[in-house]
């Protein structure tokens, strides 16, 4: 299956009117963007700025309110929101994984839902493991609580590929693990995205792995797109606000 782009047409959202009757807040002021087939795009920004926000547009879990979300050049609200949300894999930091089921169980759970037949869904559970570097003899029957960090997010990385999705979305995906098992985890994510080729949007606030990971660095503030950037342009950026980011990340220690 070959990966599909992502558009943002002029894209706005603001909250519902409060109880009060106090107007809703805008979250995101006419946004337009285009992720291309197959490239990785990290969205940074500060937290409230949007991001996440954002990203559960793609897959209808927040409907603009003005604007369209396309994918594969077609917008969201055209799209059964089951059939939509087949195709696009989804990563969070907490994993989401379902604490009494096996790791095998969790890897192959939105093919069951899919109604795949047993052997399909063992014969994928056993290659999107070892793709995310898992050995499937030695982890289908553990459950969530039987792993470390990294391991839980890496079943969890198996089960949003499980299903060959068009676009992979990435919410904070190692926000929770320790440097160490960080690094490794960027480094398996790299090679992994290299060699799948889906068109994936990446929120982190971490500069270093959004310019490790992504061809390009987009920047939100205040709901808005300050900057989009090919990742390799980032560190000698003037533009104010990316100058500000770059230097709070990477600040001189004090003599």
């Amino acid at each position: 299956m070959a990966a599909v782009g992502v558009e943002f047409a002029k894209v706005s959202y603001t909250l519902p009117v409060g109880v009060g009757g106090e107007p809703g807040r805008t979250l995101l002021r006419d946004i337009s963007l285009c992720l291309e087939p197959g490239s990785t795009t990290a969205l940074l920004g500060r937290s409230g700025s949007g991001k996440t926000t954002m990203l559960r547009m793609i897959n209808r879990l927040v409907k603009p309110t003005a604007g369209s979300v396309l994918v594969g050049g077609k917008s969201t609200a055209e799209y059964d929101a089951v059939d939509l949300r087949r195709g696009i894999g989804y990563v969070i930091q907490e994993t989401g994984l379902f604490p009494h089921m096996t790791v095998k169980r969790n890897a192959g759970m939105a093919l069951e839902l899919a109604g795949r037949s047993k052997a399909e869904i063992s014969a994928r559970a056993a290659e999107v493991l070892k793709l995310v570097g898992l050995d499937f003899a030695e982890f289908c029957k553990r459950y969530p609580w039987q792993l470390s960090g990294g391991q839980r997010q890496r079943v969890g990385l198996a089960r949003a590929l499980a299903i060959e999705p068009d676009v992979l979305l990435m919410d904070e995906p190692f926000g929770a693990l320790d440097p160490l098992t960080r690094a490794e985890m960027q480094t398996m994510l790299r090679e992994l995205l290299q060699k799948v080729g889906r068109t994936v949007l990446l929120v982190t606030h971490d500069l270093d792995e959004a310019l490790y990971l992504a061809d390009r660095v987009v920047f939100l503030a205040e709901g808005e797109v300050v900057a989009d950037l090919a990742a390799g342009e980032v560190l000698a950026s003037q533009n104010l606000q990316v100058k500000d980011y770059v230097s709070a990340v990477h600040r001189a220690v004090p003599a």
